[in-house]
């Protein structure tokens, strides 16, 4: 079947792997049972290769949330798009953004929680999802002149994909979605970067950090998919520990364009590396 060009992220996502689709989706084998991605953000290669079926997880509830009332619910949440939408302003963002500060936040519904997650994503400065330390929305107004927030062709393919094929979303820690995998399946690994240095660590879009012990647990689950005959890729920052700790695995350099950096000259155009096995 051919694949639908329109099925694309519908968030902009910290890390995203548009610009690298070139060089990931090449190395995922389009012959196997299930497709895996444990940390799948934006979905940029799960909307690309379009597998029939897939598991795939985020640690961010808000995040899969959005997933999940795509799936289930698409016209209530375009109606809810719709009167954010119609009400966007300034002060409009800053009172939606600050709905998670206030106990009445719990009581939302799906729904509406899904609409604000997409409504501030398409109207925040960058595009950045962002919280601070007690988890709370924090990215600053984008004043973009015609912002598409009821992309409603795009909503209405990812809610198709998911209704028509086998796509488990889980939500999470990622090692539940490695559970009980055949053989035949491929893993998509897209974790938290390792910090090239301590300022440059960006793990703002989850609460709680992705340090150097988290990323040894993350080898020790490689090693484990690779004694199963599980094959996998695995994307990270360029770097010392990185290099060192896969070792005995593949490592393909590839440059990307990392435009959120606080620092401007800290843009641009910097190394990364697809870890694999075969």
């Amino acid at each position: 079947m051919a694949r639908n060009l329109l099925l694309s992220p519908m968030l902009k996502w910290v890390g995203g792997k548009r610009q690298l689709l070139a060089d990931i989706v090449p190395m995922i084998d389009d012959k196997c049972s299930t497709y895996v991605e444990p940390f799948i953000g934006g979905g940029a290669v799960l909307f690309n290769i379009q597998p029939k079926k897939a598991i795939i997880n985020d640690y961010n509830t808000e995040l899969i949330n959005v997933y999940k009332t795509v799936r289930d619910n698409l016209d209530g949440l375009l109606d809810e798009l719709r009167v954010h939408a119609e009400k966007n302003s300034s002060d409009y963002y800053y009172e939606v953004r600050a709905l998670d500060r206030d106990a009445k936040f719990n009581k939302m519904s799906d729904v509406e929680k899904a609409a604000r997650i997409i409504y501030l994503n398409k109207t925040c400065y960058n595009g950045l999802y962002r919280v601070n330390s007690a988890g709370q929305f924090n990215s600053p107004y984008g004043r973009y002149k015609n912002p598409n927030i009821v992309n409603e062709a795009v909503l209405r393919v990812i809610s198709n994909y998911f209704n028509d094929n086998e796509v488990r979303i889980l939500s999470g820690d990622y090692k539940e979605a490695l559970k009980n995998l055949d053989e035949n399946s491929f893993v998509y690994l897209d974790p938290p970067y390792m910090p090239i240095s301590a300022s440059s660590s960006f793990t703002g879009y989850t609460e709680g950090g992705f340090g150097y012990k988290r990323q040894v647990e993350l080898k020790e689950e490689c090693d484990m998919l690779s004694k199963q005959g599980i094959r996998f890729v695995q994307s990270n920052s360029d770097c010392e520990e990185i290099r060192e700790l896969y070792k005995d695995y593949k490592i393909k350099t590839v440059k990307a364009k990392r435009s959120i950096n606080s620092v401007a000259k800290k843009r641009g155009e910097i190394n990364e590396v697809l870890i694999y096995n075969e």
